[in-house]
């Protein structure tokens, strides 16, 4: 992973890009879910995970939604936690262009799915920023239609990059 270390009032802080979190293998543009459930499971599935700790991981998202609805509005949603079963932060990205019920806070389908998963302690302490930065994504004007009209996992990395979050 590329960080870019800037010097801020005499500390060090990492500028970490969300592209560098991303592997294209992990990056679905055609989901075939059509339930919460569905997406989570295929989301979960693109993390290269072995059956029983894919098993583990779906229920701790849904334990996670069960709390409120990780749809933020605008078509995307954020589903994230914590768990054992991976050792570093691992993101997915999925799409469902025709939208999938999400019990998002502004009651529309939700299109675009970006998955965080970061173990309980990490000494990187990447997990809310990247959620922040994922969030702040979302809220630019032209994101969710930018990501409904890219057509390779190549698009995706690239509109991070050009987005410069």
């Amino acid at each position: 992973m590329n960080y870019r270390v800037a010097e801020a009032g005499g500390q060090e802080k990492i500028n970490m890009q969300l592209r560098d979190f991303f592997t294209l293998e992990a990056i679905n543009l055609d989901l075939e879910a059509e339930t919460k459930d569905e997406a989570l499971r295929e989301l979960v599935g693109l993390l290269g995970l072995d059956e029983k700790s894919r098993g583990i991981l779906f229920k701790m998202l849904k334990r996670r939604e069960n709390l409120g609805s990780t749809g933020i509005g605008r078509r995307i949603a954020i589903p994230h936690c914590r768990s054992l079963v991976v050792n570093r932060l691992r993101v997915a990205f999925g799409r469902k262009l025709s939208g999938i019920d999400f019990d998002a806070i502004d009651k529309k389908p939700v299109q675009h799915i970006f998955l965080i998963v970061a173990p309980p302690l990490e000494v990187s302490n990447q997990y809310l920023p990247v959620l922040g930065r994922i969030a702040q994504l979302g809220k630019e004007p032209d994101v969710p239609e930018r990501l409904a009209q890219i057509e390779s996992p190549e698009d995706f990395i690239a509109l991070l990059e050009e987005k410069g979050v």
